[in-house]
């Protein structure tokens, strides 16, 4: 049992539970846990799936050989049942057993994270539990009752499927992923659903046969079409609204561009001083996919040296320094609604998508639904309802936050005030719509939470960030929000690293173990759990550049990607952060 506490680490405080310690007497089981024991971090651990986690003495005994150690007590692997047998390779997921008075259910394999390899004093632990098959497992609890040591431990029902959690845990975190062996884990009833939901993405991801890397862990893209950067010809400049311009961009050879999937966006390097580092900015791609050109459009933002130069200084003829078309904010190919919901510049990627169900024909529902300041400050206004035109089974509506003089009500827009959740509520919006969102983040988060209310899942709803995503640090405590900056002490000598949505570059230094601790004493917002190059949360793109791996990861990241807990720049390099 624990409860818990927070712990120093590497010079911030981890609130975490996994030093546990024996009980004696019985002890309640109840749905989310044993009486009396806690979870420091319940995104990641606790709760009815994960109520009560299992490992054996007989792993003990293996990692006490393997890793010469003989200094394990009980409780180490952060465990509320030490048991005798129960081995992960002989254990099937939706196993019942009874012990005590409780009747437990085998629901998933223990997703490591960098914690137990601080109780551990080992960071390489999390890596060792996956790639030597011995995770553990976690119980939810049918029955409620009394368990203590001693118990005999009774199988009373076998899992369908007879998938070991050895076999689970392997075929979503260790390469191969057999899509027949995936199928088979979406049939077993008690499989918990964060794990389906991740063998779903797999299963996707055979069936369409694009992307690389593994989709149950990171969502996965199409591989970029072509490494680092291209020189490409600024054909045109049009304007959009008062604000924004579009930027058309070509091979200056001629030859048509690789198509982009739906939704996309490419990073753009930009020189407004020779003499200075570059700036690195990301733009949604805005027209039509299969233009065979692209098109960025750019908003002026008061205070954006970046727009200020694209606006000011770039003119038709000029070369631009592009990456390839990424990200995973994608249509998805269907029959279901659609509801493209937009605020401002956000329109941009949700426009590239309507051009692709309007090019795609009749048959699907599609809802334009966007909020501007007024028709001057709207963009794509006319696009919008040229390509909805198009579509018999389309439905629009624009909310004008302050409406112009010469704004007309029917015309223009739909509503006066804000794209809110009262709007999206009145419009009764089909609710097995898959919806895409892109706008500022307070503007995206109450659009979520609208949909969810009148019944989306969140696995029907997308958004898109501009800017750097938002930072995942599970167990650390939180602190105030840093600008981006250089790292404190001697600046480094190595190569360079550019955080391209944070507009940041620095040197790389050999005293960083890796991209992801130079980010960090950055502030640059990163992503990650296990910090061993297991769990994929920290996969981020690498626009440009070459990078090594120490330790190497269990399982390869997607064609452009690196797992930056524990890569290292072989050379200057360009990271979607």
């Amino acid at each position: 049992m624990g409860l818990p506490r927070d712990v120093s680490w590497q010079g911030r405080t981890v609130r975490t539970a996994v030093w546990k310690r024996p009980a004696d007497g019985p002890r309640l089981a109840r749905r989310l846990n044993l009486v009396g024991d806690g979870q420091g971090d319940l995104a990641g651990h606790g709760g009815e799936q994960r109520a009560v986690f299992v490992y054996q003495i007989e792993a003990y005994q293996y990692w006490q050989q393997q890793l010469g150690r003989n200094d394990f007590e009980y409780g180490q692997f952060g465990e509320n049942l030490t048991v005798r047998g129960l081995a992960d390779d002989e254990v099937c997921i939706g196993d019942r057993y009874q012990i005590g008075e409780a009747l437990f259910e085998v629901t998933q394999p223990r997703v490591t994270c960098f914690r137990v390899g601080i109780r551990m004093d080992d960071p390489r632990i999390p890596a060792l539990l996956v790639s030597h098959h011995r995770p553990g497992f976690y119980f939810r609890v049918l029955r409620e009752g009394a368990v203590q040591a001693g118990d005999e431990i009774v199988r009373v029902a076998r899992g369908p499927q007879a998938m070991t959690v050895a076999e689970i845990d392997a075929l979503l975190y260790l390469p191969g992923h057999p899509a027949e062996q995936v199928r088979r884990a979406l049939t077993i009833p008690a499989l918990s659903p964060g794990w389906q939901a991740s063998f779903r993405e797999l299963a996707a991801q055979a069936d369409n046969g694009k992307g690389t890397g593994n989709a149950g862990l990171a969502a996965a893209s199409p591989p970029p079409a072509w490494p680092g950067f291209r020189s490409l010809t600024v054909t045109a400049i049009e304007r959009e609204s008062e604000s924004v311009i579009s930027l058309r961009l070509a091979d200056p050879a001629g030859a048509p561009l690789p198509a982009a999937a739906p939704g996309q966006f490419v990073s753009v390097r930009l020189r407004p001083h020779p003499d200075q580092p570059p700036l690195l900015r990301s733009y949604s791609l805005s027209g039509a996919p299969d233009a065979g050109s692209y098109r960025v459009s750019v908003k002026r933002e008061e205070h954006g040296t970046a727009s200020h130069y694209v606006h000011d200084r770039v003119r038709a003829g000029d070369r631009l320094e592009v990456a390839a078309p990424r990200g995973t904010f994608i249509l998805r190919p269907g029959t279901a609604p659609v509801l493209l919901i937009s605020a401002g510049v956000g329109a941009t990627p949700v426009l590239s998508m309507l051009h692709a169900l309007a090019d795609a024909g009749p048959g699907r529902e599609v809802w334009w639904l966007h909020g501007a300041r007024n028709r001057a400050e709207e963009p794509f206004a006319a696009e919008a309802r040229s390509l909805l035109d198009r579509l018999p089974r389309a439905h629009r509506h624009v909310c004008y936050s302050q409406p112009g003089p010469g704004d007309v009500v029917g015309r223009d827009y739909q509503s006066a005030g804000r794209l809110s959740a009262d709007v999206l509520a009145r419009l009764a919006l089909p609710r097995d719509a898959e919806a895409y969102i892109c706008g500022p983040n307070g503007f995206m988060a109450d659009a979520t939470a609208a949909l969810g209310k009148l019944g989306l899942g969140g696995g029907q709803i997308r958004t898109e960030i501009f800017g750097a995503r938002p930072a995942l640090t599970p167990g650390i405590a939180a602190a105030a929000a840093v600008p981006p900056h250089q790292p404190a002490g001697t600046p480094g000598s190595g190569p360079e690293v550019a955080f391209a949505r944070s507009g940041l570059t620095v040197r790389w230094d050999q005293r960083y173990a890796s991209l992801l601790e130079l980010a960090e004493a950055c502030d640059v917002p990163v992503r990650w759990s296990c910090r061993t190059g297991v769990c994929h949360n920290c996969e981020s793109g690498l626009l440009s550049g070459e990078v090594g791996y120490s330790p190497d990861p269990v399982d390869d990241p997607a064609d452009g990607d690196v797992l930056i807990c524990c890569a290292q720049p072989t050379g200057d390099v360009a990271l979607d952060l």
